[in-house]
């Protein structure tokens, strides 16, 4: 007899702009997870982005404080904090008031960051990126978990740290988001942490990844998969619809990745994070992994990803550029999609 799988559902949160001011952005992002909450969705995942006018999301601690205090069962999560530009002892007490304002519906991610103007500002060299996050996730999962009051690290240290007040949840589980690099799958995968999967990447790149996971921990991996999601009355209408979103989304991406010159700046040591950056934010990719399409088809996609992964959470990010047409997507998602997979 086969497994029986069951997908959670998620909502992938960027808070963005087409229109309008930034305000209007966050208050119409919050109202359709509070929307989310009231139709089941099991989760909620908001982004981390900075100097962007797109994605107005530079701060998801207080985005999560206020829509906690407005939802009641969905859990609640970053995707991901940009882990290597936080002071850890602070952001490990932000988490644990957050759990405690949640009632203990807390997610954590984390990234490493790849846009080159946050390395700049943040004064964090591109090279030491990675090497930051796995110190930062690992000394923060400590001090969450009450253990090892010291770290010593190359770039995380502090000594005789005991946070206060505790995280309802005795260990809040802990995503590390990847576009397919080894050495974040092998970090998750030796830690026991979760895989947060990029919206451009393929169900063969996911497997992948999967599999080297498993080859080390032993077990698979619980996965966090991102998808762009559009449902229409048929597939060419869903397309024609999503594209547009997608489009622009890629367009400003782009464009925050990148910055003028300056006469005391380097790029070159940059030009490696902004080439990241191109291949992370292919929009063609967007649209070929997305679920996009009839209900019918949507279906269908959806029992691709069901063959091929056991403990998943799919999180959509709906391609409407309103309010009112995400809402409409969702319900659609609701009433015609998921009762059937």
């Amino acid at each position: 007899m086969g497994v029986w799988i069951v997908i959670r559902w998620g909502l992938f949160c960027l808070f963005e702009r087409f229109y309008g001011s930034s305000k209007t952005a966050i208050e119409e992002q919050l109202d359709l997870v509070e929307y989310a909450d009231t139709i089941g969705f099991d989760e909620a995942w908001f982004g981390e982005h900075h100097f962007n006018d797109f994605s107005v999301c530079p701060s998801p601690s207080l985005l999560l404080a206020n829509i906690s205090a407005r939802t009641k069962n969905i859990r609640l999560g970053v995707a991901g904090y940009l882990a290597p530009f936080y002071d850890v002892v602070r952001l490990a007490e932000e988490i644990a008031i957050l759990d405690i304002l949640s009632g203990g519906r807390m997610n954590l991610g984390f990234a490493k960051g790849a846009f080159a103007p946050d390395s700049k500002h943040f004064k964090v060299q591109p090279e030491n990126l990675r090497k930051a996050m796995f110190e930062s996730v690992e000394a923060i999962s400590n001090l969450l978990l009450g253990n090892n009051s010291d770290f010593v690290g190359e770039f995380v240290n502090y000594s005789n740290v005991d946070i206060e007040p505790k995280p309802i949840q005795p260990k809040i589980p802990i995503h590390i988001a990847t576009f397919s690099s080894a050495q974040s799958i092998e970090f998750a995968a030796r830690n026991g942490f979760a895989l947060m999967a990029s919206q451009g990447l393929s169900l063969d790149e996911c497997e992948k990844m999967s599999d080297y996971y498993e080859s080390i921990a032993k077990e698979a991996p619980k996965i966090i998969l991102m998808r762009t999601f559009c449902v229409g009355d048929t597939d060419e209408k869903a397309i024609k619809q999503a594209r547009p979103a997608i489009d622009h989304f890629v367009k400003s991406m782009k464009s925050a990745s990148s910055f003028a010159k300056s006469p005391v700046y380097d790029e070159k040591k940059y030009a490696s994070l902004i080439g990241e950056r191109e291949i992370f934010f292919d929009g063609s990719k967007f649209l070929e992994c997305g679920i996009i399409g009839s209900a019918t088809t949507c279906i269908k996609q959806i029992e691709q990803i069901k063959k091929r992964f056991e403990n998943i959470t799919i999180a959509l990010k709906p391609t409407g550029t309103s309010f009112k047409t995400n809402k409409i997507f969702l319900r659609r998602f609701n009433e015609q999609i998921r009762p059937y997979c």
